[in-house]
Parts: C-alpha cells; sequence; structure tokens
C-alpha cells in the first residue's frame, strides 16, 4: 500500500517522539568522536536509521522515506560534483606549479604581523567577486593556507581568517546561491536584503578584523620562524618553474566567475589549464598529470614542511567527505519527510514572547537545522518556512527574518564538522572544523550581534500598519541549488 492511500494512518511525531532521533545523532556524534576518535560518518548512519525507525512508526512506508532521501540528496548532487572537481584543481594546480608560485610569492610580500588580517580581506574580495564561498576556499584557499604554513601561523588560525572571509563574501554577495535564497524563501527583494544585512555582518567583520591584527601582533617574532621562509622559496625553486605568469590561470578562474560563469565548467577549466600547465611548463608526462588531477600530487623533496604543503589534491582525496555528504543529506531528508524539525520548532515557538526571544529563538533553529540538517540550506529553508508567520503576526518585517537566517544559517555552516560546509572546509583547507572554529572569528560574532539586535530593538523593522506582504513560494526546494 503507498503512502497515499494510507494518508491517514501517518501522523505527526510528539515532541518527545521527535527529539529521539535528535538527541541520539548528538549522543552517538559526542561519543564516537570525543571518545572513539571515529569520523562521523558511522554516527550518522546510525541516526538515519533511528529516524527511518521513528518515521516508519508515524506511519510513512519505506517507498516515501527513500524517495525523500534521494530527493534531499539530489540537493547536494552540485556540491559533490565540485567537491571531486576542486580535488583535481588541488592536485593539477600543484603539478603544475600554480600554487607553489602563489606561495612563493606570498612568502615575499606578506609580513605575519599582518598576515591573518591579509587573509581574511583577501578572501573577502575573492569571494564577494565569486560568489561562493567554496569556489574562493578551493582556489585563493589552497595558497593561503601554504603561505601561512611557511610564515609560521598556526593553521587553525589561517584557516579561521579564511573562512570568516569566504563567508563573509558568500552572505554579502549578490551572486552567491544563500544570498538569493534567504529572501526568496520569507518574500523579501534581494537587494533589501543585502542592504539589510549590512547592518549586522559589517560590525562583525569589523570586529573580526580588529582580531585577526591583535592575533598577527602576538605570532610576530615569536611563533614565526622566518628562517622557514627562505627554506620553503629555496625548495620551491628547485622543484618548479616559478614565474608571474602562473598567476593567470587563478585569476581567470576568478574572472569566470565574476561574470557569471557556472562554478562547474568555470572550476573545471581551471583544472584542466592547471594539467596543461603541468605537462607544458613543468616538464611533467601526461600521465602524471592526470595521475595528480585522479589520486593527488605526490613529491618527496626532503623538507618535510613542504611535502606537507604539496603532497595533497585530487578526486579521491574527496571520497571519505563525498560519502559523508551522502549520509548527512539522507539523515536530513527523513527527518523532512517525518516533519521532526516542524515539530520541534512549533514547541519552542510556545514560550516566545518578546521580539528578542523571537530573534534568538530563529538564531539557535537556524543552528539546530545545520547540526540536524547537515546543510546550510536546510538552515534557510526550514526556520524561514516555520517562523514567516509568526514574523508577520508580530509586525515584524520579513526582512527582519532573511537577514537572522543568514546571520545565524549561513554564518555557523562551517563550524560543524558533518555539514557540507564544514566537511568541505575540512576537505580543502585540511583543517578540522573544531580546531578552526575558535578562530572563524564572523561565523559566531555575526549570529552574535543579530541577537544583541533584537534584544535591545536596534534595526528591527516593522511592517507598515495594513501592509501586505509577497508571497513566498510553495516549494523553496526549487530556488535551492546545491553550492
Amino acid at each position: 500500500m503507498n503512502e497515499k492511500g494510507s494518508s491517514e494512518r501517518v501522523k505527526k511525531p510528539s515532541i518527545g517522539m521527535a527529539l529521539v532521533p535528535v538527541l541520539f545523532m548528538i549522543v552517538s556524534l559526542a561519543v564516537g568522536i570525543a571518545v572513539y576518535d571515529a569520523d562521523p560518518h558511522v554516527p550518522l548512519l546510525l541516526s538515519t536509521i533511528v529516524a527511518a525507525i521513528i518515521a516508519v512508526r508515524l506511519g510513512h512506508s519505506w517507498k516515501s522515506i527513500e524517495a525523500s532521501m534521494i530527493k534531499t540528496i539530489g540537493l547536494a548532487l552540485q556540491a559533490v560534483l565540485i567537491l571531486m572537481i576542486i580535488g583535481s584543481i588541488i592536485g593539477s594546480w600543484i603539478a603544475g606549479g600554480i600554487v607553489p608560485t602563489m606561495i612563493y610569492y606570498g612568502l615575499e610580500i606578506v609580513s605575519p604581523v599582518y598576515y591573518l588580517l591579509a587573509a581574511c580581506v583577501i578572501s573577502c574580495v575573492v569571494s564577494l567577486a565569486a560568489g561562493n564561498a567554496w569556489s574562493a576556499a578551493g582556489t585563493i584557499g589552497i595558497a593561503l593556507m601554504g603561505i601561512g604554513q611557511g610564515l609560521g601561523i598556526p593553521l587553525p588560525m589561517v584557516a579561521g581568517a579564511i573562512i570568516s572571509g569566504v563567508y563573509f563574501g558568500d552572505k554579502m554577495s549578490p551572486l552567491s546561491e544563500t544570498t538569493n535564497l534567504a529572501p526568496a524563501v520569507v518574500g523579501v527583494e534581494l537587494f533589501d536584503h543585502i542592504r539589510n544585512m549590512v547592518y549586522t555582518t559589517v560590525p562583525a567583520l569589523v570586529i573580526a578584523l580588529l582580531l585577526y591584527w591583535f592575533l598577527g601582533f602576538k605570532y610576530f617574532g615569536q611563533g614565526s620562524d622566518l628562517s622557514n621562509v627562505a627554506l620553503i622559496q629555496g625548495v620551491l625553486s628547485e622543484e618548479f618553474v616559478i614565474s608571474p605568469f602562473l598567476l593567470i590561470p587563478p585569476l581567470l578562474v576568478v574572472a569566470m566567475l565574476v561574470f557569471k560563469i557556472p562554478a562547474i565548467p568555470g572550476l573545471m577549466a581551471g583544472s584542466i589549464v592547471g594539467a596543461l600547465c603541468a605537462v607544458f611548463v613543468q616538464g611533467i608526462p601526461v600521465e602524471e598529470a592526470i595521475a595528480a588531477m585522479h589520486t593527488g600530487f605526490t613529491i618527496q623533496t626532503g623538507l618535510d614542511m613542504t611535502d606537507e604543503l604539496l603532497n595533497q589534491g585530487g578526486i579521491e582525496s574527496m571520497m571519505s567527505t563525498i560519502a559523508l555528504v551522502l549520509i548527512a543529506m539522507s539523515f536530513g531528508g527523513v527527518l523532512e519527510k517525518a516533519k521532526i524539525l516542524e515539530v520541534i520548532v512549533k514547541f519552542v515557538l510556545r514560550g516566545v514572547r518578546k521580539t528578542g526571544s523571537l530573534i534568538a529563538s530563529t538564531v539557535a533553529t537556524c543552528f539546530a537545522s545545520n547540526c540536524v540538517g547537515c546543510e546550510q540550506y536546510m538552515s534557510l529553508v526550514i526556520p524561514g518556512r516555520m517562523y514567516l508567520n509568526e514574523y508577520k503576526q508580530r509586525g515584524l518585517h520579513p526582512k527582519v527574518l532573511s537577514r537572522t537566517l543568514e546571520d545565524a544559517g549561513t554564518m555557523t555552516s562551517p563550524l560543524i564538522p558533518w555539514t557540507t560546509c564544514g566537511m568541505f572546509m575540512f576537505a580543502v583547507l585540511g583543517v578540522h572544523a573544531f580546531a578552526y572554529a575558535p578562530y572563524a572569528f564572523l561565523a559566531y560574532i555575526s549570529p552574535l550581534i543579530a541577537l544583541v539586535y533584537g534584544y535591545l530593538n536596534i534595526k528591527i523593522d516593522r511592517l507598515p500598519a495594513g501592509a501586505e506582504e509577497g508571497t513566498v513560494l510553495a516549494d523553496s526546494n526549487e530556488l535551492v541549488q546545491a553550492k
């Protein structure tokens, strides 16, 4: 019997039942990661099984649960393709001397005292232009990590500065999918949404940049061993042809993204150009260039620090991350089918009375949706759908909601290791989310400012009396395109 024919048997979960898979996920991840030092794959897979059992008990057929899982996985397939392409870019750009060239010249011009500040600003600019945190981190972010390592700055700090920068651009660029999705879900005009985000995001960025400047002073002259700079540059110039012309491919990739060439063909072109540089500039055999794209670049220079910089990349290096993306999205699909998050949000709203509490609940729900839904878009679509009527009934303009969705949903997504964003940043930057989270200042300053504004009633716009807002699209999934 299909689910449509037995719709009278399908029930919504009670709050107790809705919390079972969520609490199981929290406990299993905590025990698996903290006690057994395990990857999150198996705990999330077990959590998916628990959620599916709950859904079956509520009357959903396995066929409908499976269909929901497949539909949700479909939202991440573009992200999976981009992950594989970024893996091939890393391998081909190292083999082609592009990343070594960026590191070589970066070590020449950047001072350790300003490096974290510079890394954040550069990441901001590239991400604003590209409109995509992943493209920015997967291109300029790789070189910035290498330069930071050469300057002796702790890599979690460098990764935190990069993530603050790329997510500023991802949040504020009109080219970004999340910047377009958040206002569309609640019926707000795009540029009204962006202008409204300036009030929370720019102060958050200023505070973050001041913190990176302060950290730079801490590591200037004591945490930085500048003798390593000349050593690394010497090894790079021995092993690769270093030329300013090799800076052209990354500039071309950024230019393509700026001119709205879709991410997949734009990044694929960058990967192919890297392979051509490997063959025709570095003199690497064709089969080795192909291997670098597939399994990653390998070299033994005799200097451990340089080997660590260069031995990475390849499509295969992304397979563990891709597996985790598929499992996480399956879990999110079951939760959405069983309406588990919807029940939890409605329960939370029962105790909300003031505007500050409503915004705090929205922030918490966005963060929880990232944790439980494992996907940045879940943290925009689900709370956006759930809270819109509540904001209107309280006379709050929907652009306050769309801004809060981005302050909390977009910005906190890379802080959670098992979200697609957290997994991608780990795969590309090589630093675990728990390690870089303390230094990704913008990611948690932004939601904190949203809370302060809510409780102090700062820049909380209200609807004009009797105003009619635009209709929210019934199916927000049409707007969701994985990065």
